[in-house]
């Protein structure tokens, strides 16, 4: 099984990257929705974040809400760490457990989509890693759009998380995209036929 980990700032076009894999034939493991599932209301994870952090980010339901927890970890780099600790590696188990599962099954392309993908050390589970990347003022206004978030709070997201630079250096594969999904489309489309189908056919 070839494994793609798929990283890249937040607002950079990893989502719509991952859905153009999946239509490929590629399974996608999202690191979000497996955090999702780790915040299972009374989960022995949910427990260890509920401790840390206070029962001010429940919501009435009991389910952590994740827009306060942001911005209290957004703000301080001391509490992104500290989430990060209780997260990450319980988070690395499940991702770990699903692609040795994917590989029994016989599945030959897998993808690991995560935001924190070297931070976290998942890059270490992965065959090679491909990042996105987009100017800033073009994330800020994505953020704000999608995410309905204020300038400057865009600007702290973006700045709480690896730069751009450095995920650049360490991928395998750097994918630019401006937000011409035609031009994405046409990348992704080279990608999978020079670096994943043959392999595919070798193995």
């Amino acid at each position: 099984m070839i494994v793609i980990g798929l990283t890249g700032g937040i607002g950079t076009g990893k989502s719509e990257v991952a859905r153009r894999l999946q239509e490929r034939g590629a399974v996608v493991i999202n690191a979000d929705q497996v955090g999702h599932e780790a915040y299972t209301p009374h989960s022995e994870t949910w427990q260890a974040v509920v401790k840390a952090f206070g029962e001010q980010i429940l919501q009435e339901s009991g389910e952590i809400d994740r827009r306060k927890l942001g911005g209290i970890v957004f703000a301080d780099p001391q509490q992104l760490a500290r989430l990060n600790g209780i997260m990450h590696p319980r988070m690395a188990g499940i991702v770990s457990g699903r692609l040795e599962g994917l590989r029994e099954s016989g599945t030959p392309v897998a993808v690991v989509e995560a935001a924190v993908l070297f931070e976290a050390g998942w890059d270490s589970l992965v065959d090679e890693v491909w990042t996105t990347d987009s100017p800033v003022e073009a994330v800020v206004h994505r953020l704000q759009a999608r995410n309905g978030l204020d300038a400057e709070e865009a600007r702290k997201r973006i700045a709480a998380q690896m730069s751009s630079e450095e995920r650049a250096a360490r991928a395998t594969v750097v994918i630019a995209n401006s937000g011409d999904l035609a031009t994405l489309e046409s990348t992704i489309k080279e990608l999978w036929e020079h670096r994943v189908e043959g392999r595919i056919e070798r193995t």
